[in-house]
């Protein structure tokens, strides 16, 4: 019985080791503390509750034994959701706009290091190795930049590790690429289209220029549509004063009106200022801009129509607009059942009080998760509380 004991110890403990990351239970000025007494770095997990690649790397990285042995013994862990509690100061400081976010930060608090989006084994543990290294960390890549590295490879690279959080460089660090490129090919059209944020930026001089080359790779109709979408881009940037949270109307109709009807116009500023009002917390604006844009909502596709119902869910209140979602849950369904939006429709049953759908719903969902191998946690929560 005692070897059987020691033998089951030894299991447990060989579990628990193989467990993968460890994150800190404790608040973030604790972290940092932490990580100076042990002269280590801190690594952030910056995500969002409704991010997929972040729950992805929960499911498929996280808890990789080599991982976790890297991870572990080389620095203090956190996972903080961005969108929540002391996490949205931390995202306004470390300039996080895109999940996840990888974040490599001294015990002095300043960052060293990052990167981000969904990250095989070899690669997530490459890049911990590469935080550690100050020759290698984003700190010095940028000092090299500023001294006129030109590596195409290197640049490739810098904008990588830039583009979501410094736009500004990864634009200049592109604009010095695309230089000394005489024909693309498919990964640099990629990357030319994810850098050009503005009609401004020097890389939207080389999106005109070298379309000839875009299109042979892009077909010329998707090329439009990105030259639509960068202009009106530019236009919400310039329209919204983020200081005084307004907007400038006038402006905004008078400039994309030059480039679309303007019906087309008219609605697209009701959807940014709805969007922006849902970021901004201002619940009343975003319900009320949402239903006059969907009252008919016959065009709107499954995955966007369980989104306005999902947002709806989590923010509004009145009873009347809950319905709305209902309405909008069960078109997505009818479009497209999947075990989301039989999610969806199954929570929002459940919040106007009608227990008896919300429990057929949940119970769909719950087997249409099962079918597909998807996480069904917060459904079968929901199921039981019915």
């Amino acid at each position: 019985m005692k070897k059987l004991a020691i033998f089951s110890s030894l299991f447990i403990a060989a579990v628990a080791f193989a467990q993968g990351i460890k994150f800190e239970d404790s608040n973030f000025a604790a972290i940092l503390a932490k990580a100076k007494k042990e002269n280590k770095l801190v690594f952030v997990d910056a995500y969002a509750s409704w991010c997929g690649p972040c729950k992805l790397m929960v499911k498929n990285i996280f808890p990789l034994q080599t991982v976790g042995d890297f991870y572990n013994s080389h620095f203090v862990n956190a996972k903080i959701d961005m969108e929540k509690g002391e996490g949205i100061g931390l995202a306004k400081k470390y300039n996080v706009k895109a999940f996840p976010t990888y974040l490599f930060i001294n015990g002095d608090g300043e960052e060293v290091h990052r990167t981000l989006g969904y990250v095989e084994e070899k690669d997530f543990i490459q890049f911990a190795k590469d935080a550690e290294d100050p020759n290698k960390r984003l700190t010095a890549l940028k000092q090299k930049f500023e001294k006129g590295e030109k590596d195409p490879e290197f640049l490739k690279n810098l904008a990588g590790l830039t583009i979501y959080n410094d736009s500004e460089l990864a634009g200049r660090v592109l604009d010095r690429y695309f230089q000394q490129k005489t024909t693309l090919d498919q990964e640099d059209v990629q990357m030319l289209l994810s850098g050009v944020q503005s009609t401004e930026s020097p890389l939207y001089k080389i999106f005109q220029n070298k379309k000839a080359e875009i299109i042979k790779i892009l077909p010329e109709e998707k090329y439009a549509k990105f030259d639509k979408n960068i202009k009106l881009n530019t236009a919400v940037k310039k329209s919204y004063n983020a200081d005084t949270k307004t907007w400038n109307d006038s402006y905004f109709l008078t400039e994309t009106q030059k480039f679309m009807t303007k019906e087309e116009s008219e609605k697209f500023l009701k959807k940014v200022k709805a969007s922006r009002a849902l970021k901004d917390k201002d619940i009343p604006t975003y319900e009320k801009l949402t239903i006059e844009l969907y009252k008919d909502y016959s065009a709107a596709s499954s995955e966007e129509l369980n989104s306005l119902a999902w947002n709806f869910f989590e923010n509004v209140s009145s009873k009347a607009s809950l319905e709305k979602a209902v309405a909008w849950a069960q078109e997505s369904v009818k479009k497209n059942e999947n075990y989301a939006n039989t999610d969806t429709l199954a929570n929002l049953y459940n919040k106007i009080g009608d227990k008896k759908n919300a429990k057929m719903w949940a119970e769909k969902s719950v087997q249409l998760a099962k079918s597909t191998g998807e996480d069904s946690t917060d459904t079968e929560k929901l199921l039981k509380s019915l």
